[in-house]
């Protein structure tokens, strides 16, 4: 299985040095931050918005052995029943429906090392779909999204350490 920091260099086109930097940066900072406004910026949510259908459908394919896979492997306890969620959270991000804030709230519980062991799994959901395009994009968005959750996870940590 590919590792988170080869997860995000081959989805985002960052380097391992820029995601150094960025895991040390405060939440707040990473959101109104150049990088990840470049790569928001970057998705074609057009593609992203006519492949809706494609993207929920993999996720309801993928999303329940990869739920059992973070409860029974992982120890998370606080996994949604059903792929659903996830992919409502999906759609509605990509049609500015819901915050980055909001998905940040929603994944407090999951301890940091879980969370950075499942990105590349989830990641790697959309690994099947046969259109390079359509499967680029979404693993592009989902990475971008992903980075958002490691570095609130490690301010978290830090924020810990600290206390």
């Amino acid at each position: 299985m590919q590792s988170l920091v080869s997860t995000f260099t081959q989805h985002l086109d960052l380097s391992p040095t820029q995601l150094k930097a960025i895991f040390s940066m405060p939440l707040t900072e990473f959101i109104n931050s150049p990088e990840l406004q470049q790569q928001l910026d970057s998705l074609d949510t057009n593609l992203l918005k006519t492949t809706l259908t494609t993207a929920g459908a993999v996720l309801a394919k993928e999303l329940p052995p990869f739920y059992n896979w973070l409860k029974n492997e992982l120890g998370v306890k606080r996994v949604p029943n059903s792929p659903d969620h996830t992919t409502k959270w999906v759609v509605g991000f990509v049609n500015s429906q819901e915050s980055l804030t909001r998905l940040v709230e929603l994944h407090c519980p999951v301890p940091r090392p879980a969370l950075e062991a499942s990105i590349p799994r989830l990641v790697g959901v959309f690994a099947d779909v046969e259109d390079k395009q359509i499967r680029q994009e979404w693993q592009k968005a989902v990475a971008a999204l992903c980075l958002v959750l490691v570095v609130a996870a490690r301010q978290q940590d830090r924020l810990n350490l600290a206390a």
